[in-house]
Order: structure tokens, then sequence, then C-alpha cells
């Protein structure tokens, strides 16, 4: 049977009395009851881009009571600078935004990962909720509170750990995502998938033309899930100090270079990420870790999803040096997250630069 149209999953990333809940579900965006608890006294600031501002700002700021001030940025990743922030800081000042402002993030990645750190950075730190309109955004960067901007030398290297207040990721908002951004968040779940449910990315196997036909409650399961996965690792790894929270850069440190070697613009994250994992499972296989058959599975359902399964042409050379300026490097080491099996995944940095060159040609 079909979930009713206002039910509402519930996860909570557990880290004591900074907890938060997610809540996923459709039409959540005109819930006030699931806002209003982490709202505060002071005032609402939004923070949104060109792209998603016609689409629902003004549903959000009904919501809140119909005043709230605001941001509205470029779209694209190439915005997602020190001047940009700059220009959200200079719009919190002349609102007067005290210490009692709370910053919503209403947008994809970029949004969150802007929204985020002024909300970090404005008077020492406010707070802020994420409300994530992408799949991407849902799934990945709307959970862990990490916020960034980039710099020319690299992606997301002035950034700050930040915990939301909550997050409210409505899958309404994805029916007006376009085809390509929508597969490129499917990349982050299937990412999910391959480093802790081999359950999971057999589900996804099985219902993936569900998921590309946007059916509704497919959807909330697979962000749930997703959801899921990365807020028990938040849990236990908050800032990355264990090794368990690096285990969710599957693919992103080849993604990241990639990324960078198209200057940001050619490739979608989710793009980059899902070549990624393939440089990944295929340098799993060549290490005698992955067995072919579950490298072929990953490669097909990637491919299915519609998503790159190769690097562009730029130069394994190229690639292996944008790497090492990845925010993941220690003593000069590259940290790669490798799969044993589907559903199993470990940090390695101990491996043949033939080896990782052969792989990225």
């Amino acid at each position: 049977m079909p979930e009713p149209a206002d039910s509402v999953r519930t996860l909570e990333v557990a880290l004591g009395e900074r907890s938060y809940p997610i809540h996923i579900g459709a039409g959540l965006l005109g819930r006030a009851d699931l806002l209003a608890p982490h709202l505060g006294t002071g005032q609402r600031f939004i923070v949104t881009d060109e792209t998603v501002a016609p689409l629902y700002l003004d549903t959000l700021r009904a919501t809140l009571g119909g005043d709230a001030g605001c941001a509205i940025v470029p779209d694209g990743e190439r915005h997602k600078t020190l001047d940009q922030a700059r220009t959200i800081f200079d719009l919190l000042a002349a609102g007067r935004c005290g210490r009692d402002t709370t910053v919503i993030a209403l947008g994809g990645g970029v949004v969150g990962d802007l929204a985020g750190f002024a909300a970090a950075c404005w008077q020492r730190g406010v707070s802020w909720i994420q409300v994530p309109t992408t799949l991407l955004a849902q799934v990945d960067a709307s959970v862990g509170g990490k916020t960034a901007v980039n710099h020319p030398a690299g992606k997301n290297l002035i950034g700050a750990f930040h915990q939301p207040r909550a997050v409210l990721c409505d899958v309404s908002t994805l029916h007006t995502l376009d085809a390509r951004q929508f597969r490129a968040g499917l990349a982050e779940v299937i990412k999910h998938a391959l480093i802790a449910d081999a359950a999971f990315f057999a589900w996804l196997e099985a219902r993936l033309p569900e998921l590309l036909r946007h059916e509704p409650a497919t959807l909330a399961e697979a962000v749930e899930r997703s959801c899921a996965i990365k807020a028990r690792v938040v849990s236990v790894d908050e800032r990355e100090e264990s090794g368990q929270r690096a285990l969710l850069n599957l693919g992103h440190t080849f993604g990241h270079a990639i990324e960078a070697a198209t200057g940001f613009e050619e490739w979608l994250h989710g793009e980059a990420v899902a070549a990624g994992i393939v440089l990944a499972a295929r340098f799993s296989e060549r290490a005698g870790m992955l067995d072919a058959a579950s490298c072929a599975r990953i490669v097909a359902l990637l491919s299915q999803a519609g998503l790159p399964v190769a690097p562009p042409p730029v130069g394994a050379e190229r690639l292996l040096s944008l790497m090492k300026l990845d925010k993941k490097v220690r003593a000069g080491r590259i940290n790669l997250v490798l799969l044993e099996r589907i559903g199993a995944a470990r940090a390695a940095a101990e491996f043949e630069r033939t080896d990782l060159l052969a792989v990225l040609a």
C-alpha cells in the first residue's frame, strides 16, 4: 500500500546533547511543526540559490511565518567560494542578525556547504537547519555537519565541522530536479550501500527502475536507508578521527580529482564520485580484495543509473597529481577507500604508484 501523504520517517544522528533528527517524507516543506522545535527565538535567515528560490522559497518563508531574511546565491560548485560566503556575511550584518539567529539552508549540496560554513563562522557559530532539495544533498551532504568552501588548490579546503539542529528531507522537491542531477544523487546512494549494506545494494539493483520513475515510497526508503548508514557512521566518528567516517569517502579522492581537472564545471559531484567508485572498485580488484563478479555488478548498476563509469581523458599523471592535493592526504600519502566486498570497505594508504597509474589510465 502507498504511504499516506503526510507520512514522516524520522532518524536521529546520535551525538549526545548535539543529537538531531532527520525527517524524511513527501510534502514536508509545509510542516511548521517539524521546524518550530529547532528555530529558537531569534531571527531566521534562509540561504538558497537562483534555481531553488523560485520553486520553494515562498513555501518555506510561509512555513516559517513569513518573516525571514534571505541570501540567494548563484547556482553551481564554482560559486562555493569565500567571496560568496562574504556576501552572506554582509547580508547577515545588514539584517542585524545576532547569535540567536537560525540559518536555514534551502537547496543542494553547494547551498548546504555555504550556509553551514556561514553559520559556523557568524559570531563564532549560530544554529542552522538543513532543508536539502536534491537527492545528493538529502542522502549525503545534509547529514554530518561538514561545511566548507572551495579554494583554487582543491575542493572543500576551507571549512568547519558544524552540526545542524535538524534535517528536513522533502522528497517531493525531487520531482523538480532535472534527470542529470537526480542520477548524480544516486551515486551517493549506491556508495552508502557499497560501504555498509550488501542487502541495500541488492535492493537498489531490483528497485532502480522505480527510483528512476521517482516513486515517492521507494525514494523515501532509499533516502532513509542512506541517511541511516551515514548517521551511524557520524555518530561514532563525528570528526573523522577513528577512521570510520573516512569510509564515506569511497570514490571521493578520485572524484575530487576529476572535478578539479574539469574546472568544477563539466562534471557534477555525483558523476565524478560514480567514476571514482569504479576506479576504487577496479583498484580493489587489482589489489586482490574485490572479486571480478562484484566489480562487474558495481559497474553495471552505476551504468544503468545513467552515470559515467570512466574518468575524463585528462591523463593518469594529471589525476594523480590532483589526488595528492586531497585534504585526506596524510604525511604525503594518498588515503583511498577500497572495497573488500559489496557492503564492506576499508581505508588503505599502502599501494604501488604504478598500480594506481594503471587503474587511472
